[in-house]
């Protein structure tokens, strides 16, 4: 099975995967995470993307197809859980085009929707380790070792595109260019909703419903 989580930055993407995961053994396609392992590394795609997050700005189509097309490659013959690709109708024509050739379809997409003040309160909150990626909130979440990760130890920062005033704009830019994408997943049937406002839990039993996971 493979299925598109959709939805704004701090939607809940990011938990949901993990819980999916961590129940029904998917692997996770986070782009987020592809960028930041490519922007750790150095690749040439991963120094072109720092330029676009560290402003707020989508990351380039062709760096996305580029990341996601090899990952798929690693991960043939796995149920894949989609988290934050595709953005955009060009990216669902590719990933459609990626599927094909494998003999893979998207089986079901959820769309997560949230209040924009809410976004804005969950991100500005956030805080990141350093060394192994662990994700705390200073509010909902903080770390019972205060700046440092409970897991490694790393330092806990915030991420550049999590400034409050580079929220507003990857918002803009998230309604800008996944707008058209969620209407095109509505119109060909896949797409699903859910209110991303409620406890996580919540939000779970519902995909594992629409997934017939139940």
């Amino acid at each position: 099975m493979n299925i598109i989580l959709i939805g704004a930055p701090g939607s809940g993407k990011g938990t949901q995967s993990r819980m999916f995961i961590e129940k029904y053994n998917f692997v996770q396609l986070s782009t987020g995470d592809l960028l930041r392992a490519a922007i750790a590394q150095k690749t040439e795609l991963g120094l072109m993307a720092q330029s676009y997050m560290d402003q707020g700005k989508l990351v380039p189509d062709e760096v996305m197809i580029g990341l996601v097309d090899g990952y798929m490659t690693s991960q043939a013959g796995k149920s894949v859980i989609f988290d934050g690709f595709p953005r955009t109708v060009a990216q669902a024509d590719s990933l459609n085009a990626m599927l094909n050739k494998r003999a893979s379809k998207i089986d079901k997409v959820v769309y997560f929707k949230i209040n924009p003040q809410i976004l804005v309160k969950r991100l500005t909150g956030r805080r990141t380790c350093s060394k192994c990626g662990e994700i705390y909130h200073i509010e909902t979440k903080p770390s019972s070792k205060g700046h440092l990760c409970e897991k490694c130890g790393g330092s806990l920062t915030q991420r550049p595109d999590d400034r409050e005033e580079v929220i507003s704009e990857r918002l803009a830019q998230f309604e800008k260019s996944t707008g058209p994408t969620i209407e095109f997943y509505r119109k060909n049937g896949s797409l699903a909703e859910i209110d991303s406002e409620q406890d996580p839990e919540v939000v779970f039993k519902q995909i594992t419903k629409i997934l017939d996971l139940a």
